[in-house]
């Protein structure tokens, strides 16, 4: 066979490999940004889910992330996201990363740690929680949100941020509720008003 043949067939094979995988990530899939943990797979919805094993424990580690509809003024490169931490079949964290610099907390939380008050909508149901404030990067979210945004179709955010109050927008709707019970023991329940 001709080099020259046999390198126009290689490289289209390459480029259909190239195709193929790119189509993967566009169906909602998404590259990991930390190490040991597999690429993203669609946990359906908007939702990405990572999977990894911890090397010494040997303890399964699930991550769900949801990423907001929305930038904020202080970094319009970085999305605000939810992200679900789960070890061996249970919520070990939910946090809300929003991916700018927090302001100090505003207040204390039931044991003293330090919490950012911040005001929560999940579809027509309002509230303000004070989550705690994780090395001025990122906020510890209570189970009741994280299990009422499991069902949800809308989720806003709204939080004092360095450069004002910005207001953060998902589309939570979609997730695999049977997924997140398989890797997290986490059901959805609709917040109640009282």
């Amino acid at each position: 066979m001709n080099p020259y043949a046999l390198l126009r067939h290689s490289l289209t094979a390459l480029t259909a490999i190239c195709a193929l995988c790119g189509c993967g990530f566009a169906q909602g899939g998404a590259m990991s940004p930390y190490q040991n943990e597999r690429d993203g797979v669609s946990a359906g919805g908007k939702w990405v889910q990572f999977q990894s094993e911890d090397k010494m424990s040997g303890a399964k580690r699930v991550r769900f992330e949801l990423l907001a509809e929305n930038y904020f003024r202080e970094d319009p490169q970085y999305k605000p996201r939810i992200e679900l931490f789960c070890e061996n079949g249970k919520l070990k964290l939910a946090d809300f990363n929003p991916g700018v610099r927090l302001p100090r907390p505003n207040r204390p939380g039931f044991w003293g740690q330090p919490q950012l008050e911040v005001e929560v909508r999940i579809d027509d149901y309002h509230s303000s929680k004070g989550w705690n404030w994780v090395r001025g990067h990122f906020l510890s979210m209570d189970k009741g949100t994280t299990r009422g945004l499991m069902g949800a179709q809308l989720v806003r955010i709204a939080l004092p941020t360095r450069s004002g109050r910005e207001i953060a927008e998902f589309s939570p709707s979609g997730l695999d509720v049977g997924e997140v019970h398989r890797a997290c023991d986490l059901t959805p329940k609709k917040p109640s008003k009282e």
